[in-house]
């Protein structure tokens, strides 16, 4: 007996009836996943994740009595509206009224769910086929239970518009009157789901205003009726926040509580051990203060008189740490591509034919609108936790290492994400409320970090210097490319010493660099980690991207070649390539076979995204076009960002295009919501984006010294263009792939409208004009 039928053989009608009680009326079952592989094939995509993929309709698919489709959502929403996306394919292939479905919240539990890790602009890629045999399958149940009724064949019957019709004799049965026959109905065989054909769908794909309107928490958002993380409330809850270490490793050398205890409200301070690096997803340590609301918590710990011992880290200085990483760009080091004879090419060229170039980006903090925020009540051997996480899973294993809990007395409540772009992945704060909870005899305690908690105490995105070198023929395209890529890794987080980037974070941009030169060659100098490091919105195509697109755009100049034109040929003729040819054996976890790297999808979002920002057209002074391309995510998009810098050298932006090839486009809207938010984050980060350390302690404190683009600061129009594709092609990420372009395409604007290059970000006043 194969996996697959192992699997169907334990999941008894019975079984699936008893897992049913969570969810009102009778379920719809369907059987387990036929995504299950042998345990000696290589796995890709959603198959390779903690926990699989999961496409049993009992899991995920219930139908009440009052004819409403419950669908539960096991990822988490922070805006990118995938409690709407992932339903709505599943009611889509079930046939339901989309007036007539009600989402629920997954709590964390991966055996039953498959991956829940909300990150990697994976949860649609990852789950879509999976939620259309979800509601296949119910389709196929219903439309069974309505023929046996009857008396006909279900061939005759057809589920739609949440009721099941037989067309012959006009009869209809609606759903909830279907939903008990058919609970008792055997699973049918995985060959007997079909799915619908492209044009039956009612809401995949779809973009009418209507369609925009569909999203399940639009309105409770907008009035103010939605559970953020930071809005729990439980009967007898504290309130707390925390002092920790300023600088990464630091440990508490004394505290003096006094004059915090006397702050009114204040009900106890509690110490808290920190963990030597690496950081993991342990908490840092500190002293908290415990109280009757947050205000009175946060008066407490300003109360406090700490002493830290700092520890190595104490040296940590931004402006230094950029020399270490400019000398480490500047000496050979062990490659990670080494294609053709690149270092031989180099040293041969004229010095005229030689062109060489160095990027700087710093430390970059999520600054997520709603900070790290958790509940957690700890009572009777159970631990209960309100968080919004991206990961779950980690968070209940978290939670139950450190509190001494087995993993099934932990209880992990998803709530809503005011933003998490990677930061929430990691539940440091989570753990952190759950020890406190503890130390409060099992009372629930709600811990708030602060934005100076949020921005001083953050995994940090990376800090990078980028140096490319390349040789050039008489035309002025290169012959040799150099590309030597310095930057602490977040694998210094899990690895202690580790410090060097690992093949995932080379494999964004940087090795996989897919141009048409016979000579490539990146190497990655060693630099250690000095703070936390995490996994951010788009990760290390950030730097990568910044300086590889910056840098083509300085040889076209050189050669005195259009940048578009130069980029094309650059690229060379449409052609699909096998990532390992690109020296990448990570493809962002995707089966090669399935996502080469397709030049002509890449050459074709640049065209796209030119001719509809009108390349090429003339410009007032002080105006210029950028233009960048990115690969990321398995999906391809370019940037055109057009500037007008003012006598005062602000930089305004009155238009921006962005062209995205993704595959099919599930819901366009959140499509489009997601490139416009890319586009807006991107641009905040290149502009002001800036985490700097002075004696191993973060400098900025709050967003009038980190600032995150303002309304007035931002594009007056974002034109998205969506590249159409169809059903049967493979899907690409969303989130995180329209982030890499931004920067570049801006600073190459910024230089076709001043002449000013921009090699280190922010932009910040590099441009002001003195006084």
């Amino acid at each position: 007996m194969n996996a697959p039928d192992k699997m169907i053989a334990s999941a008894s009608r019975r079984n699936w009836l008893k897992a049913a009680g969570a969810l009102a009326g009778f379920t719809l079952v369907a059987g387990p996943s036929g995504l299950v592989m042998a345990a000696d094939a290589v796995k890709y995509g959603g198959e390779n994740m903690a926990g699989g993929v999961v496409d049993d309709a009992l899991v995920f698919l219930s139908i009440g009595f009052d004819d409403i489709v419950t669908i539960v959502a096991h990822r988490s929403e922070m805006g990118q509206g995938i409690r709407t996306s992932l339903p709505m394919v599943a009611a889509d292939e079930l046939g339901a009224d989309w007036a007539k479905v009600k989402v629920q919240q997954a709590p964390a539990d991966e055996a039953r769910y498959g991956s829940q890790d909300t990150d990697g602009s994976r949860s649609m890629r990852h789950s879509f086929r999976a939620m259309r045999h979800v509601g296949a399958t119910a389709r196929l149940m219903l439309e069974t239970a309505a023929a046996a009724r009857w008396n006909v064949a279900v061939t005759e019957v057809k589920a739609a518009d949440h009721k099941v019709v037989h067309a012959a004799s006009g009869r209809t049965l609606g759903f909830g009157e279907l939903a008990e026959a058919a609970a008792k109905l055997p699973v049918p065989p995985r060959a007997s789901i079909s799915l619908k054909r492209a044009e039956e769908l009612r809401y995949i794909g779809q973009e009418s205003e209507q369609d925009r309107k569909r999203g399940i928490d639009l309105h409770d958002i907008v009035t103010g009726n939605t559970h953020f993380g930071i809005d729990t409330r439980l009967e007898g809850m504290h309130y707390a926040v925390i002092a920790r270490p300023p600088v990464f490793g630091g440990k508490l050398k004394s505290v003096d509580k006094t004059a915090a205890l006397k702050v009114p409200g204040v009900l106890r301070i509690v110490e808290l051990a920190g963990s030597p690096p690496p950081a993991m997803f342990n908490p840092l340590g500190g002293v908290a203060v415990i109280a009757s609301n947050t205000w009175a918590a946060i008066k407490g710990r300003e109360a406090l008189v700490l002493e830290w011992e700092d520890g190595p880290n104490g040296v940590y200085d931004s402006k230094a740490f950029r020399t270490t990483l400019e000398a480490a760009v500047r000496q050979s080091a062990k490659p990670a591509r080494d294609q053709g004879k690149t270092l031989e090419t180099l040293a041969a060229a004229l010095a005229r034919r030689k062109m060489s170039a160095e990027y700087y980006l710093p430390h970059l903090a999520h600054a997520t609108m709603e900070p790290p925020a958790a509940t957690v009540r700890v009572a009777n051997g159970k631990a209960e936790v309100w968080a919004c996480v991206q990961a779950p899973q980690a968070t209940r294993s978290n939670v139950a290492k450190a509190l001494g809990l087995a993993f099934e007395d932990v209880t992990v409540h998803v709530t809503l994400l005011g933003g998490g772009f990677g930061r929430k992945s990691k539940p440091d704060f989570a753990v952190e409320a759950a020890l406190l909870s503890k130390a409060m005899d099992g009372k629930p305690v709600k811990l708030t970090w602060t934005r100076d908690d949020d921005l001083q105490h953050d995994y940090l995105h990376t800090v990078s210097v980028e140096r490319l070198e390349a040789s050039l023929d008489a035309k002025g395209f290169p012959t040799a490319w150099l590309h030597r890529t310095a930057a602490p890794t977040i694998t210094s987080t899990f690895a202690a010493g580790a410090n060097k980037q690992a093949p995932f974070e080379l494999g964004m941009s940087a090795i996989n660099v897919p141009f048409a030169i016979p000579n490539v060659r990146v190497e990655v100098p060693e630099v250690p980690a000095h703070t936390r490091i995490g996994w951010f919105r788009s990760v290390s195509n950030i730097p990568h991207a910044f300086a590889i697109q910056s840098f083509t755009a300085e040889l076209a100049h050189a050669a005195k070649k259009d940048h578009r034109d130069y980029l094309l040929e650059l690229l060379g003729p449409a052609r699909k390539i096998a990532p390992k040819e690109l020296s990448d054996g990570w493809n962002y976890g995707e089966d090669p076979a399935k996502y080469p790297v397709d030049i002509g999808r890449m050459r074709h979002v640049i065209e796209l995204a030119t001719a509809k920002a009108g390349w090429g057209r003339k410009l007032p002074k002080g105006r210029g076009l950028g233009l960048a391309v990115s690969y990321s995510f398995v999906t391809y998009v370019a940037a055109v960002i057009e500037v007008e810098i003012n006598a005062a050298g602000e930089v305004l932006i009155p238009r921006v295009d962005i062209a995205m090839d993704c595959g099919p486009q599930i819901n366009p809207d959140r499509v489009r919501s997601q490139i416009e938010g890319a586009c807006v984050m991107g641009l905040s980060l290149a502009m002001s984006g800036e985490i700097s350390f002075k004696n191993g302690r973060v400098e900025q404190s709050n967003f009038h010294d980190y600032a995150v683009l303002r309304a007035a600061d931002a594009p007056r129009v974002i034109h998205t263009h969506l590249v159409p594709g169809t059903l049967d092609m493979e899907l690409g990420g969303v989130g995180e792939p329209a982030t890499p372009p931004i920067a570049p395409a801006l600073c190459n604007a910024i230089f076709a409208a001043t002449g000013k290059r921009i090699r280190a970000l922010p932009v910040g006043m590099q441009l002001a004009k003195k006084a």
